[in-house]
């Protein structure tokens, strides 16, 4: 049975295309209409960008206070990425704007870039087009507006990095496995790794497959998820307030019986050193 007001995490497979809040949306939408409510906390842990898809962590009610506990937990990745050209946004959210000779690289330098500048600890710039506030408002705000947008660099750390498939010398790309800590920024990496080349990069494919235990093939997708939330049975708003008051009691009297036997240990303390005396 299903409690979505105390708490209840599901893990989405996210669709293309979709934006993470999308995936919010749908589902809060369904579980208030389900409930007969007019409100009720539901959010993501680590945003996936439309263009990328895989595992998305979504928290209802009470849970949402472990976003950023969920959040924080080792992410991998499986991107698609393609030498020679760059694109203002990194991915295929925006036209190329420049091109480079690519013919120069080759498998072992790929490998070796990849061992020696991008495994460990990295200093990475976020894009412009992404959520990174600059003066308080998000940085891809301000450049679609054509803004410029300085951002400032950050500690990442990359556990793992390899280079899956080479399309070189017949093709100028590359599919990557990352496992990376939070805050990394694949298509930011697609950036640095055609810098560290010789030539220019942008991502064209990305798919989320692990967040800490969570495995991808394990995720539901939206549609399954949505006709769970309307067919399986569910803890009542009135059931799941009585639920918590009990709860809250419950803990209450734990902590006075705590207290109470703390009170008698330093009773029995006293009684002991005087006796001593």
């Amino acid at each position: 049975m299903l409690n979505p007001i105390e708490g209840e995490i599901f893990y989405i497979d996210k669709p293309l295309k979709w934006t993470s809040f999308e995936v919010v949306k749908k589902v809060r939408a369904r579980l208030r209409k389900r409930l007969d409510i007019k409100s009720l906390r539901v959010g993501h842990a680590g945003t996936l960008d439309p263009l990328a898809t895989g595992v998305l962590t979504i928290c209802t009610g009470r849970a949402t206070k472990r976003i950023e506990e969920l959040q924080a937990g080792v992410k991998e990745y499986i991107a698609h990425i393609r030498l020679g050209e760059t694109t203002p946004s990194f991915d295929l959210e925006t036209q190329v704007d420049a091109t480079y000779p690519w013919q120069h690289i080759t498998r072992e330098q790929v490998e070796k870039v990849l061992r020696e500048q991008f495994t460990g600890t990295i200093e990475q710039v976020p894009p412009a087009f992404s959520a990174c506030k600059i003066d308080g408002k998000p940085a891809y705000k301000l450049a679609r507006k054509g803004r410029e947008v300085e951002i400032r660099a950050k500690t990442l750390v990359i556990d793992e990095i390899e280079l899956m498939e080479c399309g070189l010398p017949q093709e100028p790309s590359l599919v990557i496995r990352v496992v990376c800590s939070k805050g990394t920024y694949i298509r930011a990496l697609a950036r640095d790794i055609g810098v560290a080349l010789g030539s220019g990069a942008h991502l064209t494919a990305l798919r989320r497959t692990r967040i800490g235990d969570i495995r991808v093939e394990n995720c539901l997708s939206v549609d399954s998820l949505l006709t769970q939330l309307e067919t399986e049975e569910m803890v009542s708003p009135d059931c799941a307030e009585q639920e918590r008051l009990e709860r809250e009691r419950e803990h209450n009297r734990a902590m006075a019986r705590a207290r109470k036997a703390e009170q008698e240990a330093r009773l029995r303390a006293r009684k002991t050193r005087q006796s001593q005396l």
